[in-house]
């Protein structure tokens, strides 16, 4: 829990703290984040999984949609500009898993987000 008390953030409000481009939206903007996972190594993101959580990675390939998916989260935010494949963003479709990406690093948007009032998990 969070120094404020449990605390959520929309994925409306997630986009515009961080910039980002919607990439594909399988949820509303008004769908509530409790929790973020950012890391690039996805076994630390498996070790430490909580349902419908956001994950921060610069990791564009298949396995970042293939482990949120494992690990139950709802929405990706890929960092440092990069931006997934089609194929990519069409299997986390697919995997009912909205797709976001931003300029910002991973520090600077885990930090707008912990400012923001969102908990980290790992």
């Amino acid at each position: 829990m969070s120094r404020w008390g449990k605390r959520t953030l929309k994925l409306s409000r997630i986009k515009e703290l961080l910039g980002c481009e919607e990439l594909s939206s399988s949820h509303s903007g008004d769908t509530e984040i409790e929790s973020v996972m950012p890391s690039d190594m996805m076994s630390d993101v498996l070790a430490f999984a909580q349902p419908e959580a956001l994950l921060i990675t610069g990791l564009v390939n298949s396995q970042s949609v293939r482990t949120a998916d494992f690990a139950d989260a709802i929405l990706i935010v890929y960092v440092r500009g990069k931006k997934p494949s089609e194929q990519t963003i069409e299997l986390a479709k697919e995997l009912n898993i909205s797709v976001m990406a931003t300029g910002m690093g991973m520090f600077e948007a885990c930090g707008i987000l912990y400012e923001g009032g969102l908990k980290g998990i790992c």
